[in-house]
């Protein structure tokens, strides 16, 4: 369900709109009335900054960036600050979720001549598109050592006009620099011991009181719980697992956690959990909830299956379009206050409860009359409150003298209550535009939380949003797309899209056994191998046919999400596992090999890659199950995969009709299995060389036990 939010088409309506008022990126549309001369990344920006000899002020950000918002009303929509721009640059904007190719290149130049990176992100460059400037966040005005728009602006004019080789000196060093950095992958022998070193080091920067790794800022990066959890269930590594649950409870005890509508804020602010940056972004979400599922497998916690169902409520109902797909984000601010709509006096919370239900929530939400929150720039307080819990639920519960099962039930009912005051709020903008690769994470978490959970909603929702993403996402010539929005499809898909398509596909065929899914996969996975790097090994971020940019980047660090490298492993090792075809292990081996240099500098900064490799080493299991897919001796043998089947194996279902004739097609190596007397059969693999046949489950379970856990 699509709730009311501000459009950004209709933002101060009375001023005149730039370029960009004809663009389709929310972010985009955001700036459309201010008075600098803005144009989108096109070729006439650089033709007008050649014709006018000027540089060129680029501009990168995304819709819900609340500093990017405050740049923008410091600045862009200053007057003054836009006469002093309109006169030295010709000024770019770009929308980083758009466009991550160009992000990808600047950032890595402002971290490159900064130390350091984020949005918004300002580039000062050459009409040839040579950057000798980068800076994050401006204000209008210098303070504390940091410069500002009226200050720089007029700066860099003059040097341009009296000094300018000077400034092309400084880009001609920035691009040699660059294009240095982008060649240094090179095949090598990947260390054995890469999975223990990852453990250990995130161990390291564990915080035991807390959760989390590291101290404030902190931010979600499930990737690495995803890690920790595989290498605990293959290892025996139990303090591994405790991590991960301490983790994933804090958060959710946290004000990183929305308690009255569900889903996870993008990062907190301090070290507590408490104080959030309060967008929401669809890919935290996804990788939330795979954390969460996984974290239920393992540790039979059913407060993280909780978790993982309520994500995945929040997203079907707030951040799935009409027709299935799945929108990027929401902001957070609204009516021009970060977290306005998700924060409350004590005062608006006696105006809805009861006075018993609001001495609950005083008590169990760490409520105040003063309020907990102070605001980020300002450091004010408004007498605002976010809700979390300082303490676990079952001590809350002994605190108020009930059990812990008749507090939920009474937090709940105070949920649904304040859940449909804030509906009537003004909501933040919500950037709907549909991202391929984004929509491929989101539909992995909801096949695997489908299948684990026994929600047959989140999987029929997967296979709307790829079936959406397969339709409604494609060029003329088939070739897949990056972006849609407002019935536009544009900007020539990246190995990100094609890396996690392949992901939500390989979960949406494992939770429903449909050979259709694994046929769809393999096709993009083909596609895939137009980004391939004939010469250095690894993927490329763009296509041999896409824009030419500065360089051509090879990604392979797991920031906020996993790099399309990293997924790729991922899926070639489970792509060759259930095809047979073993030169996809060899193509994952080589992708690996190419970033030897990089992983062994830091394995836990690559830890969803590393994963990948410690599973393709692990005794996994291919499983091959031939009969009638209904039959109810088949749904037994189904059972005992789900439950005992160990990591990293896979199955195929050989059906009769058309459907078993496919997966023989793709799986030539199951050509020769064939039901024992008619009835549901079960072969089990390891490396394609199987046990005899069975039908009887018990004896499947005993060929699926796996190895011992490593010493």
């Amino acid at each position: 369900m699509d709730h009311p939010s501000p459009d950004p088409n209709q933002r101060h309506e009375s001023r005149p709109q730039n370029r960009l008022a004809r663009e389709k990126s929310p972010y985009l549309l955001q700036h459309a009335d201010n008075p600098v001369d803005w144009y989108p990344w096109r070729e006439e920006a650089f033709e007008a900054a050649r014709r006018e000899d000027k540089p060129i002020f680029l501009s990168i950000g995304y819709a819900t960036c609340h500093w990017c918002h405050v740049m923008e009303h410091e600045s862009f929509e200053d007057p003054e600050v836009a006469a002093l721009m309109n006169r030295a640059f010709v000024s770019i904007k770009v929308d980083r979720e758009e466009r991550p190719d160009i992000d990808h290149v600047y950032m890595t130049v402002c971290q490159m001549l900064t130390g350091s990176g984020g949005w918004p992100l300002t580039i000062l460059m050459t009409p040839d598109r040579q950057p000798f400037y980068a800076a994050t966040y401006l204000p209008k005005s210098g303070r504390f050592g940091r410069p500002g728009m009226m200050e720089l602006v007029p700066r860099v004019d003059q040097l341009w006009r009296t000094d300018r080789e000077m400034l092309l000196k400084s880009a001609g060093e920035i691009v040699g620099h660059l294009e240095r950095a982008a060649n240094t992958a090179g095949a090598g022998e990947l260390p054995t011991d890469l999975p223990e070193r990852a453990a250990r080091e995130l161990a390291a920067r564990y915080d035991a009181e807390l959760g989390g790794f590291g101290s404030a800022p902190k931010f979600p990066s499930a990737h690495n719980l995803l890690f920790l959890l595989e290498h605990a269930r293959l290892t025996g590594d139990a303090h591994a697992v405790e991590m991960v649950d301490r983790t994933l409870a804090a958060m959710r005890r946290g004000g990183i956690w929305d308690h009255v509508g569900w889903g996870f804020h993008r990062y907190s602010t301090d070290r507590e959990w408490l104080v959030p940056h309060f967008e929401k972004m669809l890919y935290d979400q996804a990788m939330l909830a795979l954390a969460s599922v996984e974290a239920w497998r393992t540790t039979g916690n059913e407060a993280h299956a909780r978790t993982a169902r309520e994500i995945l409520a929040y997203v079907l109902r707030d951040m799935t379009s009409a027709d299935g797909a799945f929108f990027s984000a929401e902001d957070a601010d609204s009516e021009g206050e970060e977290g306005r709509f998700y924060l409350w006096t004590r005062a608006q919370l006696a105006a809805v409860l009861t006075p018993r239900e609001l001495e609950l929530v005083e008590t169990a939400w760490s409520v105040r009359a003063e309020g907990n929150f102070r605001d980020e720039a300002s450091g004010q307080s408004r007498g605002a409150n976010i809700l979390h819990l300082v303490r676990p639920l079952d001590e809350v519960a002994h605190l108020l003298g009930v059990t812990a099962a008749e507090l939920e039930k009474r937090l709940e009912a105070v949920r649904e209550k304040l859940f449909a005051v804030r509906e009537e709020r003004v909501h933040p903008l919500k950037d709907d535009k549909i991202l391929a690769d984004w929509n491929g994470l989101m539909s992995a978490a909801m096949a695997r939380a489908g299948a684990a959970l026994g929600e047959p909603r989140f999987v029929r929702a997967a296979e709307r949003a790829l079936n959406f993403v397969d339709t409604h996402m494609r060029d003329q010539k088939g070739r897949l797309l990056h972006r849609y929005r407002d019935h536009d499809a544009a900007v020539p898909a990246f190995l990100d899209d094609h890396a996690f398509v392949v992901w939500g596909l390989l979960e949406l065929y494992d939770a429903t056994l449909d050979p259709a899914h694994l046929q769809r996969a393999l096709a993009v996975q083909a596609d895939q191998e137009g980004f391939w790097d004939s010469a250095g090994g690894g993927y490329f971020f763009t296509s041999s046919s896409g824009e030419s940019l500065l360089v051509r980047s090879k990604e392979v660090y797991d920031g906020a999400i996993p790099s399309g490298n990293s997924v790729a492993v991922a899926n070639l090792v489970r792509i060759a596992r259930l095809t047979g075809h073993e030169q996809n292990e060899g193509r994952a081996r080589a992708t690996a090999a190419a970033f030897t240099a990089e992983l062994s500098r830091m394995p836990s900064a690559h830890s969803h890659l590393i994963a990948a490799l410690e599973l393709a080493a692990a005794p996994a299991a291919e499983i091959v199950l031939v009969g009638p897919a209904e039959d109810e001796s088949m749904r037994a043998l189904l059972d005992v995969v789900r439950r005992d089947a160990p990591p990293g194996s896979t199955t195929l279902l050989v059906a009769s009709g058309p459907r078993g004739d496919l997966v023989r097609r793709l799986a030539p190596f199951t050509s020769a299995f064939e039901a024992l007397e008619g009835r549901p059969t079960a072969y089990v693999c390891r490396g394609f060389s199987c046990q005899l046949p069975t039908t009887d489950p018990i004896r499947m379970a005993e060929l699926l036990v796996p190895a011992s856990p490593r010493e």
